[in-house]
This record gives structure tokens, sequence and C-alpha cells, in this order.
């Protein structure tokens, strides 16, 4: 039998495009503007903000109905549903006849020079990130291989190593793009080097 490689316990992460291309620019300035109006409405998300030091503003310990708030959530939601029924298929999930729920969805509006250190999403099985508006500069999506703790005596990769064999991985965003991964994957948000501020839609989807 010839030697081979294999690639065992591989970790996948969703990359995709997901809106009507016709109807992209529309519903990126609807989901922009209903971002921008709960941002200027939501003074506890503003304290809350401004309590974990978040360089802007964020939903995520304040509201927990988007979907109910704005009707450009509510369409986004859809669109994901379809996004994650697609990915939770490529990871083999059987899910025994029922569905991943959306959990919480959240807004972030960072402002130049802010950015979130690494950290997972526990109870969930899915998560991701939705692109509204980046700016020139915006900063990645840095996801971590979750082997790296048990790399201590492991040399470098080369330059030229595939994603898949480096310690870290660099998406990098632009409106209308879609990232998911499991929500186990530890990840941090780049700063953000822009000039203006970069708006994106989070959220968790759990089993149960």
């Amino acid at each position: 039998m010839a030697a081979e490689i294999k690639p065992l316990f591989v970790t996948k992460v969703y990359d995709s495009t997901p809106l009507p291309p016709l109807k992209a620019e529309a519903i990126l300035q609807d989901l922009d503007a209903a971002c921008a109006f709960i941002a200027s409405e939501d003074r506890a998300g503003q304290q809350w903000s401004q309590a974990k030091a978040y360089k802007g503003y964020t939903s995520y310990g304040s509201l927990t109905d988007l979907t109910r708030r704005a009707s450009a959530f509510a369409d986004l939601k859809k669109i994901l549903d379809g996004e994650i029924h697609r990915f939770a298929d490529g990871l083999a999930f059987d899910l025994g006849g029922r569905r991943l729920k959306l959990d919480h969805m959240w807004i972030n509006v960072l402002k130049p020079g802010g950015g979130h250190t690494g950290h997972i999403h526990p109870l969930s099985v899915i998560s991701g990130t939705f692109y509204v508006a980046t700016p020139e500069g915006s900063g990645a999506l840095k996801l971590e291989d979750p082997r790296l703790a048990q790399m201590m005596a492991a040399p470098p990769r080369r330059a030229d190593a595939e994603d898949g064999l480096r310690p870290f991985v660099y998406l990098h965003p632009e409106a209308g793009r879609l990232f998911l991964w499991e929500s186990w994957l530890r990840h941090e948000v780049e700063p953000n080097r822009a000039r203006s501020p970069r708006v994106s839609i989070s959220f968790n989807y759990s089993w149960g």
C-alpha cells in the first residue's frame, strides 16, 4: 500500500455571499439603516458597550429580539436559516429530524481602533457573522487552530503552508459576505483600521 497523508479531524468554515445579486445593494442598505437606528436608540446597549470597553456599539448584552424590531433582520434570518442548513449538512450533523434554530442575533458597530479579543460561543452549535458595511481597512476575522495548545514542541509552518496547516487563518470581511463556523472554534476580530465604523451582524444557532 502506498503511503498517504490523511486530513483527519478537519475544522470546516463556511464562506458565502448569500444575498440575491439583484437585491443585494437594497438589502444591505436596509440592514445598515436598521443597525444605525437601533444603535442610536438602544441606551441599554450603549451603556453595556461602554461598561465592557467595547469601542463602538453592540446589542449583544441588551436586545434579543432584532427579528421582531425590523423586517430587515427577519429577512436576513430567512437567508441565514438556509445557509445554516447547508453548513450543518456539510458537517454531517445528525440532528434527529430537528433543525438548528436561531438563538441570538446582535449588531456590531465597531469604531476605528476597535477589535474583539479571542473567544468562543459556548452553548451554541454554529456561530457566524454577516457583514453589512466594511470600509477599507476593516479588521479581519482571525481563526485559531483548536489544537494550538497541544503543539508545544512543533516547529513553525513554512510560509507556503496551506490554510488548513496554519495556526491562525485570517478571513477578510466584505459587505454581503457571510462566515459560519462551529461555535467551539476560538476566534477574534482584528482592530478596525478603517476611518469609519465597520458594521456586522453576528448570531448563534443552537440545537434542542
